[in-house]
């Protein structure tokens, strides 16, 4: 029997050979990770030292199912036995992605046809581009080209996609953003609406910014917007009311297609199958990952619609075939896992827990945070939340990026037990826990938060920030 490695040594491999993500490398090399996770159940994980979290962030916003599930477990092991890979070029494939492919859009917005797999949000993103390329070529357009995306937008971090994402820290270094990516303004209220400004005028001033844009670029030159229903990473900024209706007619008005990236929002983290449905979104493409198999296997999707497919078709053999694709597009075991991840959520009823849970969470949200004097902005929608701290609440003042002050919070709730997300670009915290966290586990969550910030507070009070 093979001995399990001590904690202390795995710790140190981890320190001494992995490469991590959206990390302070020197740091890392200097004193390794603070919490190695080995096991999941529900909302919880425990790590290797058998410490217990509630997972506030499904993972990074993906465990929708919550962890543990064996069905899905059993549905890999299954599925792996029967065949562990076939590829998808030249009209080959395999049976779960057709299986999926037609669920995906029965649970659509209207007018979607077809389903392109890929592994993540961020190659899906360089997929809808590339998309979006293609049709304005074959529709002899070659000079509409530019995407248009928002600040603080996130929509991955591959070439394109980086480029995409409205985030300094994923340009910087990089040499991103690519010239043909413009940017528009964020509808972070907090920051960007007038005092006391409806949320019809800011609206229309975010789509008035954005036509702005199209015009001073040449609406021949704009292929695509692309837009999350409720910006993630970026803050988790929800939309003024009217604000897609505005941005559709901009976007009609100038033959623009939209792509709404629905990586996050997706399968149930907004109380609706998609975010599509919540604000009146029509788009043309529309970008899923995450949520589609809450994480257990990588896979992504970009749905199609019947309006764009049909010019991508009627192309024909003067465009020869469509030359792009993934050695793991329409990966079967994927697929089939994608498959039992939607039966758990429709069976279980997910995604109405979603919203109730979720209000839930805002009410008790609302009434420790609303008036905390570090607290400018208690926001979000059904099971997708986030605070914003200000040095100053009226008018908001923020505070100096060199205190920390989300980061700090968020460290100080690791220890106490509680997984939250300190935003980029931001002094914001996250929350997007998994479907099936219980309201006493969303208790502990939030008075595990209040009392974390309460003692950053104090810090800074201390210190002479406050």
């Amino acid at each position: 029997m093979a001995v399990e490695p001590a904690a202390a040594e795995v710790e140190e491999l981890d320190r001494r050979f992995v490469f991590h993500p959206f990390t302070q490398l020197d740091q890392h090399e200097r004193a390794g990770s603070p919490s190695l996770i080995v096991e999941g159940s529900g909302a919880r994980l425990t790590d290797i030292h058998g410490r217990s979290y509630i997972d506030g962030m499904a993972g990074l916003w993906c465990v929708n199912v919550g962890y543990g599930r064996r069905e899905l477990a059993e549905t890999l092991r299954v599925h792996a036995e029967r065949l562990g890979y076939y590829h998808s070029f030249s009209s080959m494939g395999t049976d779960t992605p057709a299986l999926l492919a037609e669920r995906l859009i029965a649970l659509a917005p209207a007018g979607m046809s077809k389903v392109f797999y890929g592994c993540t949000g961020s190659d899906a993103n360089d997929t809808q581009v590339k998309i979006a390329w293609y049709y304005s070529n074959v529709l002899g357009r070659p000079e509409k080209k530019k995407i248009i995306a928002r600040q603080r937008g996130y929509h991955g971090v591959t070439v394109m996609s980086g480029g995409l994402t409205g985030l300094p820290g994923v340009h910087a270094n990089f040499d991103l953003p690519l010239p043909m990516i413009r940017h528009t303004t964020a509808p972070h209220r907090l920051w960007e609406a007038e005092p006391g400004q409806s949320d019809e005028d800011f609206a229309q001033k975010l789509a008035d910014d954005l036509e702005a844009l199209i015009l001073a670029e040449g609406p021949d030159t704009v292929a695509a917007f692309i837009a999350e229903p409720i910006q993630g990473a970026g803050g988790v900024l929800v939309p003024p009311a009217g604000y897609f209706e505005k941005i559709q007619e901009v976007l009609r008005r100038h033959d623009v297609l939209l792509i709404a990236d629905e990586v996050i929002t997706g399968f149930g983290r907004l109380g609706k199958w998609f975010g599509c449905e919540v604000f009146g979104i029509e788009p043309d493409l529309i970008t899923v990952a995450k949520g589609i198999t809450s994480g257990y296997v990588p896979l992504s999707a970009c749905i199609v619609s019947e309006r764009v497919w049909r010019v991508l078709v009627d192309a024909g053999a003067e465009a020869g075939p469509f030359g792009h694709g993934y050695t793991y597009s329409s990966h079967p075991l994927a697929a089939a896992v994608a498959m039992t991840n939607l039966d758990l959520i429709e069976s279980e009823g997910l995604v109405a827990q979603a919203a109730s849970r979720g209000a839930f969470m805002h009410e008790r949200l609302q009434a420790e945070f609303a008036e905390h004097p570090l607290v400018g902005e208690v926001r979000g929608q059904a099971l997708i939340g986030a605070l914003e701290f200000v040095a100053a609440k009226d008018p908001p003042r923020r505070f100096d990026p060199d205190l920390k002050v989300a980061p700090r919070i968020t460290r100080r709730c690791l220890e106490l037990g509680v997984i939250t997300r300190a935003l980029p670009a931001s002094d914001a915290i996250s929350f997007s826990p998994p479907f099936v966290i219980s309201e006493a586990e969303i208790e502990e969550l939030v008075t595990t938060v209040l009392r974390a910030v309460d003692e950053v507070a104090a810090e800074l009070r201390s210190d002479g920030a406050l």
